[in-house]
């Protein structure tokens, strides 16, 4: 394993990773409230579906981000 494989795997541990991450997951519900939107205005049951799921894997992402800030024992006020 190279150096640089072992510095991207702990960055995606550590909690500044997390973070990156979570905004990262945030940007793209930005991308499927917009698709959400445009297949309700089309009457698209099938984009408007896709969205649903897209949706629920963001949600069950943010939360796994969630438990692993917990993990790490963030002090952030946010997070309680």
């Amino acid at each position: 394993m190279s150096a640089m494989t072992k510095k991207a795997k702990n960055f995606k541990k550590s909690k500044s990773g997390v973070y990156l991450s979570i905004g990262t997951t945030a940007f793209g519900a930005i991308s499927v409230a917009k698709q959400a939107k445009l297949a309700r205005q089309d009457n698209d049951t099938l984009r408007l579906i896709d969205a649903a799921v897209s949706a629920a894997a963001i949600v069950t992402g943010l939360a796994l981000l969630y438990r692993e800030l917990k993990r790490l024992g963030d002090d952030d006020v946010l997070l309680g």
